[in-house]
């Protein structure tokens, strides 16, 4: 058997002395030879501060025991410490793969223009157009499918919804169901307009609000990878509605009114302009949105089964006056709203603007009321595209 080294000598403290002082003798009485260190109880911290990474070769580490155990001492390799944190802070932040989000977007066949128009919004090929097969079989009930499936594992995949009709609402759901499903990174359901949104409350018992309806039917939307589906809606009509979805779903409200603000300033006559609410509800969904300009607030009144538009405050003489509202159904309120300042309600040729109406802007978040009104003025359709590139690449 190999000799074992000598062990090093005892470790002197000076002053420090024996709990275990049962007489004078065994205080001053050696330690045994077999020990290296004194077994003296004593408590003992110690503070370090790092304050660079850099140049570390060789770390050590102390562990203290309050027992009469000696102190040992651990060597640490120096490769486990020395790794620089600026490039893992730097990779904490960038998305995987070191490139910007893409996400992979589907649409329904109402949404193909507006599906493009987003895409060409994006940057580069940020946002790539996914088509599906929209079929039926002979009892009208839809055929469904999903073109290469298995390419969208692990993508950030959205889709572009229109709930024009009830008629296109369970063939778009089984979409949107099963999109989610298909072991994507993320879902994004963009539907621009809530169309029940004005069926919001009961006023009688037994009405039903279908506002709620559709809010728990989307809030069930199965969850992806991610965790649960974002939905992006566009101005929706009553502000409660933002609480009809349950915790299963992420929605986003959005507007149109930065595009609205936009196109008023490219006006000439700009400074002039005055904004008209034609209801309390719409005043209290956009006066903080528009709140640089004049206001001009309507309120609706009932005179045995007609409503009537009246003047609540604000005065529109010699104004440049601009009705805004989140919907347009009948147009009926716009009319009796635009009575309050004008005469006349018919298109202006370009030589009386003060006598008619100059422009009626309306989003493309309803497709087909855009094929309907599409290069036929007065009206304007102030694309939503850009807002909903930003919003899918959040």
């Amino acid at each position: 058997m190999a000799a074992m080294p000598p062990l090093p000598p005892p470790l002197r403290i000076p002053g420090a002395k024996s709990l275990n002082s049962s007489s004078s003798s065994s205080s001053s009485r050696p330690p045994p030879p077999h020990e290296p260190f004194p077994s003296y109880k004593l408590g003992c911290s110690s503070r370090c501060e790092v304050k660079s990474f850099d140049h570390s070769q060789n770390w050590t580490t102390v562990d203290r025991f309050p027992a009469p155990d000696p102190i040992r001492i651990f060597h640490a390799p120096p490769s486990s410490l020395t790794a620089s944190p600026a490039p893992m802070a730097a990779s904490a932040r960038e998305p995987p793969g070191g490139s910007s989000k893409k996400v992979c977007l589907f649409y329904c066949a109402e949404t193909k223009p507006l599906a493009e128009r987003v895409a060409a919004a994006a940057q580069s090929d940020a946002i790539e157009l996914r088509r599906i097969n929209w079929r039926k079989f002979a009892d009208g009930f839809p055929d469904l499918f999903i073109p290469n499936a298995h390419g969208i594992r692990g993508q950030h995949v959205a889709f572009l919804a229109s709930f024009s009709s009830p008629g296109v609402i369970f063939e778009q759901l089984s979409i949107i169901y099963a999109l989610p499903k298909l072991f994507v990174s993320s879902f994004t359901l963009v539907l621009p307009f809530f169309p029940t949104g004005t069926s919001e409350r009961m006023e009688d018992e037994g009405d039903v609000a279908t506002a709620f309806t559709l809010a728990r039917i989307l809030s069930n939307v199965p969850i992806s990878r991610g965790g649960p589906t974002n939905l992006v809606i566009f101005d929706i009509h009553a502000l409660p509605e933002r609480f009809y979805f349950g915790d299963n779903i992420l929605p986003c409200f959005e507007s149109g009114i930065p595009l609205l603000k936009n196109r008023l300033q490219q006006l000439p006559d700009s400074d002039n302009i005055s904004i008209a609410f034609p209801d309390d509800g719409s005043w209290k969904r956009f006066h903080k949105q528009l709140q640089h300009f004049p206001t001009i607030v309507c309120a609706k009144v009932r005179e045995g089964d007609q409503r009537i538009v009246r003047l609540k405050e604000g005065d529109p003489k010699g104004r440049h006056v601009v009705i805004v509202d989140d919907l347009v159904q009948s147009g009926g309120t716009l009319v009796e709203c635009q009575k309050m300042s004008w005469e006349r309600f018919d298109h202006d040729n370009g030589g009386n603007p003060e006598n008619g109406l100059t422009y009626f802007w309306i989003t493309d978040s309803c497709p087909q009321t855009v094929n309907e009104v599409l290069n036929r003025p007065p009206f304007e359709v102030l694309s939503l595209a850009g807002s909903i590139a930003s919003s899918l690449l959040i």
